[in-house]
């Protein structure tokens, strides 16, 4: 009954920030190292180290069956094999080639005299460059040998100009994709339409009037899509939460949203073409497949590593991953995204009589009640089906359950990014998707 995975994990990133023409932060770093864990008598055992050479992973692997073993004093748990099948697969991205650090610096300097010409009543400018590659070799009892190989960069982009009362008032806006900094189009005449935009919001955000603190109705851009379906709907589908005592246990084949609402965390290709985060076998060498979480506004299913599918009965995801190389995985989401529906977002708006559109989400929380709550750094009013003024910072609340469940119209649209990172224990890269909302929300007013 025994079970045994071996990591070899390089995890390589950089770091480019400048502030008004002077670089702040230029950093590259390498992390290396492989691990093991053993599974025995219903315990796990891990060990880690940063030395990869053969000796020094066979001494890791050693310890892991100590350590399972130490842990099997306890008693037998339990005898039953861990499910998860087998993988055998190489997969890499194969982009441009990388930029060095100077062609990156080249290029932000670049930017930064464009928008500084282009953009004068500006007072400061920030420019953040961040690039990141994982290369995993997994290999387990079970037959698997697998390399997976995720990479992603992006570009944030803060503008802070003077409102009016003086104050200083700033937006930021994130730029991502699969690959390195060489695969992001960073010269201005690409980015003059993205800069624009920002810079647009920007002027009618230095106006802005305070919300209306309450229960509204509400046009989600498809940015925040992605992040509700992330972290108010997302996380209380991790099996290991939903093993802990997340509400959405008791929920399963029940209602949760309406029956516009379809939500997937996707393994690795959506639509046709290969997602931002692809995962084709998990860091325990698991064959990746979806996870539809809501179909039709119902909950089907949670998103599993080999253990907690064998505790709840549930065939595997392929969702247990490790971010750094002496990481265990937990179970993480990968690409999780609210499928598009039929409408269109002006007609979405134009049906509003009074309410809000929100643009952009900056941190939020959320629990496994799937209560939550976000920044709202951009948003405008709506009043007769069109949209008006921009609203001061302000923050988006309530039970994803609700809210979801509210839902009378979604968008055709589709927005993807990879530009942040998911935090539980440790921090993953993800993407995160979907279409715009419309629904009924809780304001935060003055």
């Amino acid at each position: 009954m025994d079970y045994t995975e071996t990591r070899r994990h390089e995890l390589r990133k950089r770091r480019i920030l400048m502030v008004d023409g002077n670089l702040t932060l230029n950093s590259q770093t390498t992390d290396a190292g492989a691990s093991t864990r053993v599974y025995r008598d219903g315990y796990w055992g891990f060990a880690s180290t940063n030395d990869t050479r053969p000796s020094s992973v066979a001494h890791v692997a050693a310890r892991a069956r100590q350590n399972a073993s130490a842990m099997a004093r306890f008693g037998v748990k339990d005898l039953r094999p861990l499910p998860g099948g087998t993988y055998r697969g190489e997969h890499v991205f194969k982009g441009k080639a990388a930029l060095s650090q100077k062609d990156c610096v080249d290029r932000m300097g670049e930017l930064q005299a464009w928008c500084k010409q282009r953009y004068p009543d500006l007072v400061s400018m920030r420019f953040l460059l961040h690039d990141e590659h994982h290369s995993k070799w997994v290999s387990t009892s079970a037959g698997s040998e697998v390399l997976n190989s995720i990479q992603r960069a992006a570009c944030g982009v803060t503008f802070t100009a003077l409102g009016d009362d003086g104050a200083p008032v700033e937006l930021y806006e994130p730029l991502s994709c699969k690959g390195s900094l060489a695969d992001l189009d960073l010269t201005p005449a690409a980015l003059s339409g993205w800069l624009d935009q920002l810079h647009e919001h920007l002027q009618a955000k230095r106006h802005a009037v305070p919300a209306r603190g309450g229960s509204h109705l509400i046009v989600l851009a498809p940015e925040l899509a992605g992040i509700l379906a992330h972290e108010a709907m997302g996380h209380p589908c991790e099996a290991d939460i939903v093993l802990g005592g997340a509400v959405t246990g008791d929920l399963v084949g029940q209602r949760v949203a309406s029956d516009l609402i379809t939500m997937v965390d996707v393994a690795n290709s959506f639509d046709g073409q290969e997602t931002m985060i692809p995962v084709y076998a998990d860091d325990e060498g698991t064959p990746a497949r979806d996870a539809v979480l809501i179909r039709d506004g119902v909950l089907t299913e949670f998103m599993n590593s080999r253990e907690t599918a064998e505790r709840m009965g549930l065939p595997p995801t392929g969702s247990a991953r490790a971010y750094a190389p002496t990481d265990e995985p937990l179970v993480r989401m990968r690409n999780t995204v609210i499928l598009p529906g039929s409408r269109k977002i002006a007609d979405m708006i134009a049906e509003v009589d009074d309410g809000y559109l929100l643009m952009k989400t900056a941190n939020g929380q959320a629990d496994s009640t799937t209560e939550f709550m976000f920044g709202i750094p951009l948003a405008y009013e709506i009043k007769g089906g069109r949209v008006g003024r921009a609203v001061r910072d302000t923050t988006l609340s309530g039970s994803a359950i609700k809210v979801l469940q509210s839902a009378d119209a979604v968008s055709d649209d589709m927005y993807w990014t990879c530009s942040g990172y998911c935090g539980k224990k440790q921090p993953m890269v993800v993407s995160m998707g979907g279409p715009a909302l419309r629904v009924r929300a809780h304001l935060g007013g003055q």
